[in-house]
């Protein structure tokens, strides 16, 4: 009589382990996921400090065409040095600023970073990924329509994201790039 009255109880442990050895798994295989797959660093500017380690880490360099009004194609010997690195390059917004790609913006907007990339790198980039992954829904369908791979949350679930800083108004980012490595 006793057994059969937590009958129920035996079989709620059960799931309840079944469901955490799931979840488990599933962290296990996101970790190894991410250990081994591509690496990218974000806010890559010649105004912006970027860690060799990181960059030496990474496959694919986000790019601010224009950082605080200054384009990156003024500097020839950083887009020398940034193309020397053989690293896929990619566009990050246009002036990074916040929440740029929330508000509606049109193409002649987007080619402003396009053509000032062109003019740093030589050619037109062709993966795009929003400052702060804020993108609205019109803008991603404009920057597809423009021929861009758009790079979202899902992208930064599955990979390492690592980021160049601006100390004066980011130093809790300092470090991040350590414990990004961890996770």
């Amino acid at each position: 009589m006793i057994k059969m009255k937590y009958k129920w109880l035996w079989q709620f442990f059960r799931i309840l382990l079944y469901f955490i050895l799931v979840l488990l798994l599933i962290f296990i295989a996101l970790y190894i996921i991410r250990l081994f797959g591509e690496r990218q660093i974000d806010d890559v500017n010649p105004f912006r400090f970027c860690e060799n380690e990181y960059v030496d880490k990474s496959e694919t360099l986000m790019v601010i065409p224009l950082f605080e009004n200054k384009s990156i194609a003024e500097n020839k010997t950083w887009c020398n040095y940034i193309l020397s690195l053989n690293k896929t390059l990619a566009m990050h917004g246009v002036y990074h600023s916040y929440n740029e790609f929330l508000e509606d913006r049109d193409e002649n907007y987007i080619k402003l970073g396009i053509e000032e990339f062109k003019k740093c790198f030589g050619y037109y980039p062709i993966i795009f990924e929003a400052p702060q992954l804020a993108l609205s829904k019109n803008n991603e369908k404009l920057l597809r329509q423009m021929g861009f791979e758009v790079r979202n949350y899902r992208f930064n679930f599955f990979h390492k994201v690592y980021h160049c800083v601006d100390f004066e108004r980011n130093s809790y980012l300092v470090g991040l790039n350590k414990r990004i490595d961890w996770i």
